[in-house]
This record gives structure tokens, C-alpha cells and sequence, in this order.
């Protein structure tokens, strides 16, 4: 594995090797000295253009414990600002020492482009392109999955995948790189997705995706599913009016307190809630249901760090 970019194409085998690794990292994170030794001497530089809080420290955190050297580039405040180009950026970290680049920008397709092209010869880690994938994110998501399905059925979860498993991904899937990532990564480990958005807020195409469309969240609900994804609502990426009112979204789509209920009316007690974060607490989520013991958004949180040593720790270690 050179880059990580997407996880489109990103084969069963792979993943779930991703995923075993974090398993590993994730035990560092309860010793009382958090740190391993394995990219001692190694250079990460992490380049966002874009605001980020979890995924850029998510990110730090895991390059700090594998004791790895961390540059942190943010395009605010840098030469960026002077019009410097996303290739004299790249050179220039390089140029410093990074022998991986972790970036987020805007432009859907800039990791591809910065991982393709012969501007740099590091290691390039999608964290986010536009509203095309976000990679690790999905890999957090799928480790918090495969470790509650796991629990589940009684088994160990290394060297397994989320066969059976049946996850709705709830929102704004319109402008989520999450929700793209999500889907292809959770149908190569063999679970079954459904997208709930209102028409407005799916692209154009959706219905080819290997997942079912459903427009009424109470309906998903009802069918039982082992995982609820609550997707945040874009605002920032919204030139346009997607639906009536908050108040309306919050009604049709939110996981509110009313449906928070209603998975424990139905006995759906091994139900769990995800969110990847920043949470609108009360437009697409409820306090209630964000705080209850079915959300696992910090969990998701703590994960992150595991899988991001990981992905890391493989493409910088030569032990692929």
C-alpha cells in the first residue's frame, strides 16, 4: 500500500488488514506510556486546507504515538494565502523532510492528483477531498462496527468482516464524502447499507449505488437495522435551499428523542447510533439520543487514533 486515497478501491483483504492492525494500535492507547517506537525517526506532515478539529488531531495524536516527527501545515495564515499552489506546497513540506503528506483540501480529487502526479514522491493520505471520499473515516466507522457486530455474535473480530450487518446512513448524503466512503468500504466488508435523505439530498446517480434508497426514516427504522449513521447536515456547502425549514428536517429526517424511543419499544436493544462529527445537535441528532448509551460518537472519536496509527504505521513501516 503506497497511498491511501479511497476507499473505492480498496480490496476486502486490505481493509480487514487495516482494520487488524488497529486492533493492535488500539491497545497502546490503554497503556500508561501511549507511545510504540515503530516510525521513530520518520517525518508525517499533515496539510489542511480546510477546518478540521478530529481528523487533524485525530491524525497528530496517531503519528505522535508511533513517535513519529509531525509538521502541521494549515492553509490559513500560510503562503497559501499569497496564491502559493498546492504543488509548491507539497515540494515544500517534502523539501522540510515529510515522508507522508496527510491532506484535506476542498477540490475533490487534490489527493489523487497530488498522489499521481511526480510532485512528491511521499506517501499520500486522503483526509478528505471535496465531497468525494474520506478514507479513514470510513476505516473508523467500519473498526467501530466490526468491534459492536463482533460483540454481537460472540466472536473475535480480528480476520472478520460486517457480514449480515445492516446499516442505515441517514442525512445529507448529497455533499458527504463520509457517507461515499461509508458505502463502498461497508459493502466490500459484506454488510447491507440504505441511504435514508430527502430526494434533494442524494446526487444524482445514487440510485445505480449498491445500497437501497429510502425517503422515510420511521420505514428504515422499523425494519430493525444493527447501525444508524446520522450524517451531518452541510450547511457550508449549500448554495441553494435542499429542504423547507430546519425544523421541517429535523422533524422527517433527525434522530430525535420520539424515534430514539421507538428502537427501544421495538426491543432493538443491540441498535447503535454513529455520527462522524461535528454533531448539529438538534437538527440532525437530538441531545438525547447524541448523549444516550446506543451513541458511540466518542467511541468513533478514539478509534479514529487506532486505525489512523495503522494506516500509517503500514504505509510508512515497509511492512505491507
Amino acid at each position: 500500500m503506497k497511498h491511501l486515497l479511497s476507499t473505492y478501491d480498496l480490496g476486502r483483504e486490505d481493509a480487514v488488514r487495516i482494520l487488524d492492525v488497529a486492533e493492535e494500535m488500539a491497545t497502546v492507547g490503554t497503556r500508561e506510556i501511549k507511545k510504540l517506537p515503530a516510525l521513530r525517526g520518520r517525518t508525517v506532515a499533515t496539510l489542511f486546507f480546510e477546518d478540521s478539529t478530529r481528523t487533524r488531531i485525530s491524525f497528530e495524536a496517531a503519528a505522535k504515538r508511533l513517535s513519529a516527527d509531525v509538521i502541521n501545515f494549515a492553509a490559513k495564515g500560510s503562503s497559501v494565502s499569497k496564491g502559493e499552489s498546492l504543488k509548491d506546497t507539497a515540494q515544500t513540506l517534502e523539501a522540510i523532510g515529510a515522508e507522508a503528506v496527510v491532506i484535506r483540501h476542498g477540490a475533490s480529487g487534490a489527493a489523487a492528483r497530488l498522489a499521481e502526479t511526480d510532485w512528491i514522491s511521499s506517501a499520500v493520505v486522503n483526509a478528505g477531498d471535496g465531497t468525494h471520499e474520506h478514507p479513514t473515516q470510513a476505516l473508523l466507522d467500519a473498526f467501530t462496527l466490526r468491534q459492536h457486530w463482533a460483540r454481537v455474535k460472540g466472536v473475535d473480530p480480528l480476520g472478520t468482516g460486517l457480514d449480515g450487518m445492516s446499516v442505515v446512513i441517514v442525512g445529507d448524503v448529497l455533499h458527504s464524502r463520509v457517507a461515499r466512503s461509508n458505502l463502498w468500504l461497508l459493502k466490500t466488508l459484506g454488510a447491507d447499507v440504505t441511504f435514508v435523505a430527502p430526494p434533494t439530498l442524494l446526487p444524482i446517480g445514487a440510485d445505480a449505488w449498491p445500497c437501497t434508497i429510502n425517503y422515510d426514516l420511521d420505514d428504515a427504522l422499523a425494519a430493525g437495522p444493527d447501525a444508524v449513521m446520522m450524517l451531518r447536515v452541510q450547511a457550508e456547502r449549500m448554495n441553494a435551499a435542499y429542504f423547507p425549514s430546519t425544523a421541517e428536517y429535523s422533524r422527517r429526517w433527525g434522530f430525535d428523542d420520539a424515534r430514539l424511543a421507538m428502537l427501544d419499544a421495538r426491543g432493538l436493544d443491540d441498535t447503535i447510533i454513529l455520527h462522524p462529527g461535528p454533531m448539529n445537535r438538534g437538527l440532525e441528532i437530538s441531545a438525547g439520543a447524541a448523549d444516550s448509551p446506543r451513541a458511540v460518537v466518542l467511541q468513533q472519536v478514539s478509534n479514529g487514533v487506532a486505525v489512523r496509527m495503522a494506516v500509517l504505521y503500514l504505509l510508512l513501516s515497509g511492512d505491507h
